[in-house]
C-alpha cells in the first residue's frame, strides 16, 4: 500500500487550536471548511462527490481508505465537492475490475487537498466533544498559527448560502425506464445540490420529469402541473436558503410535496416548524432510524448537520413519524392536513443499504394516490 511519492507534510488545524500532521496525497495549497467525520467503511467516492459536502473538510473514521480505486460509475455529481478529505491510510494499489485510477491521483486531478496519516480516531473523538468547528487543511510549508487564524477567521457555514453553489443553472428533464409496464409519476424535482442516485430511483421507479433550479418561482412549477414535487438533499444551513423556503410556501397544498434531507428541513421550515444545528451531525451508512407508524426499522444512509426541531412540528400541525435510535432526533414528518411528508435521511443511499428506498415506492403510478391518503388528504 505504501504513502505513495507525495511526501509533502500535511497539516490540519481546528479553530480551537488542535493540529493533526499528516502527509498530503492530493493536491497542495490551502483551504478552510467545516471540519465533519463520516463513520462509512465504503463509499468514498459517492461521499467526495456528494453536494452536500460543500464547504466541509471530510474525515473518515475507517481506517483504509482508496483500496477499490475510482471509477466513472459512483459519482454523485460531476466531480469532488468537499473542501478537504482526511483519512488514517490511503491505499495507492487498489484492486478492482472496476477500478479507473488511484483516489489519490482523481483528487489531485481536481484539485481537493487531503491527508493520510492523521489521527482519525483522535479527530473524531475531539469533534464527538467539542463539536464540528471550522478548520483549515495544508499541504505544504504552512505553519499551525497559520492555520488557525485562516480557520478562525473562515465565514461559518450556516452564514453560506451553498445551495446556490451546487444547483444546477437550467431546467434539464428526465425520463423513466421504457422497460416499465406501469407508468410512474409526473416529478418536479428542485435542485438544492440532488445527488445522482435520487434521478436514478425516480427513473428506476418509473417516473418522469423536471429538475429545476433552487430558486425556480413556485408558478413556474404549477404551469408544469407536475403530480409532486420533489425537495432535494443539499449542503449546509436550510435557514441561508430563504429564497427556497419562499417558493416551498407558495406550493403548499396546492401539490403533494416530498422532502429528502436539506429538502426535509426546508419544507418544515416552509410550514413555520424550526430547525437547529446538531452538535457533530449525522454522517455515515449505518444509521438505524424507526418508523413510529409501523415499528419497522431500516439501516439508512446519513449526511447532515442540522435538524429540525420535533416541539416545532406540533404547532405547525405535522407529526414525527421516524425518528434516529441513535439520539431521538426527528427522521421523518408529514402534515396532518396538507399532501406533505419528508424524511432526514437518505432512502436513495448511494452509499449505503437499500433498507429505505421503499420511499420511492410512492411515486410509482400506483403509489402516489396512496401518498395522499397517508398524509391525510381526502377527496373534497
Amino acid at each position: 500500500m505504501g504513502h505513495g511519492k507525495d511526501t509533502v507534510k500535511g497539516l490540519l488545524v481546528l479553530e480551537d487550536g488542535r493540529s493533526f500532521e499528516g502527509r498530503s496525497f492530493g493536491a497542495h495549497g490551502v483551504e478552510t471548511g467545516e471540519v465533519v467525520f463520516n463513520t462509512g467503511m465504503t463509499g468514498y467516492q459517492e461521499v467526495i462527490t456528494d453536494p452536500s459536502y460543500r464547504g466541509q473538510i471530510v474525515a473518515m473514521t475507517y481506517p483504509l481508505i482508496g483500496n477499490y480505486g475510482v471509477n466513472d460509475r459512483d459519482g454523485e455529481s460531476g466531480g469532488p465537492q468537499v473542501k478537504g478529505f482526511i483519512v488514517r491510510e490511503c491505499c495507492h494499489c487498489p484492486s478492482n475490475n472496476d477500478s479507473r485510477g488511484t483516489l489519490a491521483g482523481y483528487l489531485r486531478d481536481h484539485g481537493v487537498i487531503a491527508l493520510s496519516g492523521i489521527d482519525t480516531r483522535a479527530l473524531t473523538r475531539h469533534i464527538r466533544e467539542a463539536g464540528a468547528m471550522r478548520a483549515a487543511v495544508a499541504a505544504g510549508n504552512f505553519s499551525a498559527g497559520e492555520l488557525q487564524a485562516r480557520a478562525a477567521s473562515s465565514t461559518p457555514l450556516a452564514k453560506q448560502d451553498l445551495v446556490g453553489e451546487v444547483t444546477c443553472r437550467d431546467i434539464s428533464a428526465f425520463t423513466g425506464h421504457q422497460d416499465r409496464t406501469d407508468q410512474g409519476a409526473g416529478i418536479v424535482l428542485y435542485d438544492y445540490g440532488v445527488k445522482r442516485s435520487i434521478v436514478r430511483c425516480l427513473t428506476e421507479a418509473g417516473c418522469s420529469g423536471r429538475i429545476v433550479p433552487a430558486d425556480t418561482p413556485a408558478e413556474t412549477v404549477l404551469e408544469m402541473d407536475p403530480d409532486a414535487v420533489l425537495l432535494s438533499n443539499g449542503p449546509g444551513d436550510p435557514a441561508a436558503a430563504g429564497y427556497a423556503i419562499e417558493e416551498i410556501k407558495k406550493l403548499l397544498g396546492k401539490k403533494p410535496v416530498f422532502g429528502i434531507c436539506l429538502g426535509h428541513q426546508l419544507l418544515a421550515l416552509a410550514l413555520g416548524a424550526s430547525t437547529y444545528k446538531l452538535k457533530f451531525g449525522h454522517r455515515g451508512s449505518n444509521h438505524p432510524v424507526k418508523d413510529l407508524r409501523t415499528g419497522a426499522i431500516d439501516i439508512t444512509c446519513q449526511n447532515h448537520g442540522f435538524c429540525v426541531d420535533q416541539d416545532s412540528l406540533r404547532g405547525v400541525d405535522a407529526e414525527v413519524t421516524h425518528v434516529n435510535l441513535n439520539d431521538g432526533t426527528v427522521e421523518g414528518f408529514r402534515h396532518r392536513r396538507l399532501p406533505l411528508m419528508a424524511v432526514q435521511h437518505h432512502p436513495e443511499a448511494g452509499p449505503g443499504p437499500h433498507d429505505a428506498r421503499h420511499f420511492f415506492d410512492f411515486f410509482k403510478s400506483a403509489g402516489l394516490e396512496g401518498v395522499k391518503n397517508d398524509v391525510g388528504i381526502r377527496n373534497g
